[in-house]
């Protein structure tokens, strides 16, 4: 299959921005996965944009920066026009890359934005979100402080992340919310029976990360691949030794529907989650040309009925082995109680 310069394009819920059919998330380009390339991710970036790719989501905390400051290089110029940006906030980092809690009070939001705002290079961010709810803040205190940067112009729209549907309904009270990011894939597919449909109650758009479970469902994972330390799949449930050879063999059922569509592996997972609904919006985490190159043409594959119907044999909702975070991480996650 090859790619079209333009790509499809659909509106972040009922109030946001339009984007096109796929966006990029950067998290790989400074964390998380192991060693990244930084020219190869400005690249990537540019090789996006010729191709239509207008939704670029980012972090302040992937990378403790990095990858605002990547983001920037890669914009710089005319190209800021051209994209959508979206930022997650709150993470707490120390300077060995460890955890520390979430921190969405009213004075750190308009901290937070000032950083990002400087590190990006920009006069707004495009969509700003919480990437966890913290427990300790009402969300209505949150998303109000966003809205007045929202007034302020420094922000256009806001979004929220991995919270349940009492949450968004909260939030939505507050400030229209464009969009929710959450983890959505032929494996993991929990928001179908609250989350999602409150969002399209609600007019919430959704984007959905992780639609190759981490490169899992990807078509590429090889069995014996080693993990290095600084590669936070080796805590990962589903690529523990057991699960992940169960999680594989369901990639093999997939593979042959693929190729029976004249498609790889990666271009199916995407694909279903498009089919899901014109709401829905996959982030794919695509770190080269070639995985971006390989990605894209999933925005104009159109499944058939018979089509789905055969991905859910091959890959049935509940058959995966482990859950998509470790349990200590699964617990802090509003979108899981």
């Amino acid at each position: 299959m090859t790619t079209s310069p333009t790509l499809p394009v659909r509106r972040l819920g009922a109030t946001g921005p339009e984007v096109s059919a796929l966006g990029l998330g950067l998290l790989g380009m400074s964390d998380l996965y192991g060693p990244a390339d930084e020219a190869e991710g400005v690249a990537t970036i540019h090789a996006a944009l010729e191709e239509g790719v207008t939704l670029f989501d980012t972090g302040d905390f992937y990378g403790m920066g990095h990858n605002e400051m990547l983001l920037r290089e890669a914009l710089r110029g005319r190209r800021r026009d051209r994209a959508v940006v979206s930022v997650k906030f709150g993470a707490l980092r120390d300077p060995a890359g460890g955890w520390n809690g979430q921190d969405n009070r009213p004075e750190a939001v308009k901290n937070f934005v000032a950083y990002s705002l400087r590190r990006l290079g920009t006069e707004h961010i495009d969509v700003y979100r919480p990437a966890r709810l913290d427990p300790n803040v009402p969300i209505e205190d949150t998303v109000g402080a966003i809205a007045e940067l929202v007034q302020a112009g420094h922000v256009r729209h806001i979004g929220l992340s991995e919270v349940g549907a009492g949450t968004l309904r909260r939030a939505q009270a507050v400030h229209p919310i464009v969009d929710l990011q959450i983890e959505y894939s032929l494996i993991s597919r929990g928001i179908e029976g609250e989350i999602l449909p409150t969002a399209r109650e609600l007019g919430i758009g959704i984007t959905a990360y992780g639609v190759l479970s981490r490169g899992l469902i990807s078509g590429h994972w090889q069995r014996d691949r080693k993990l290095t330390a600084d590669d936070f799949r080796g805590v990962s449930p589903r690529f523990e030794d057991g699960n992940l050879q169960r999680n594989l063999s369901l990639v093999e059922s997939l593979r042959e529907v693929a190729e029976a569509r004249g498609a790889t592996v990666a271009q199916l997972a995407i694909a279903w989650v498009a089919a899901q609904g014109t709401d829905i919006v996959p982030l794919v985490g695509a770190r080269t040309r070639a995985r971006l190159a390989e990605a894209l043409p999933a925005a104009s594959l159109t499944l058939t009925p018979a089509d789905l119907a055969a991905i859910e044999e091959a890959m049935p909702a509940t058959a995966v082995s482990g859950s998509r975070y470790a349990p200590a991480m699964m617990e802090l996650l509003d979108s899981e109680h």
